[in-house]
């Protein structure tokens, strides 16, 4: 499948736990509409998106792409 034009991963693994949101909401904040990134992690984001979704409500789409037990893949996408 091709990936879609625009899109940028972030792997948060190598991140400190602390500073993961920070840099996950710093990648959120540079995509425009349209764009998406897709963000990498060791375990199930799910706090994330419920952070992602009381600060910014209703501007993003969230998909899994991998579903761990090892890796999970978000595809989250800026409407």
């Amino acid at each position: 499948s091709s990936m879609p034009q625009h899109s940028i991963e972030v792997d948060v693994r190598p991140i400190p736990s602390r500073d993961k949101h920070p840099a996950i909401f710093q990648a959120f904040a540079n995509l425009t509409s349209g764009q998406s990134m897709l963000l990498v992690n060791d375990h199930d984001p799910k706090p994330l998106r419920y952070q992602l979704a009381a600060e910014h409500p209703d501007t993003f789409d969230w998909a899994y792409e991998a579903e761990g037990p090892e890796v999970w893949k978000v595809r989250i996408s800026r409407r």
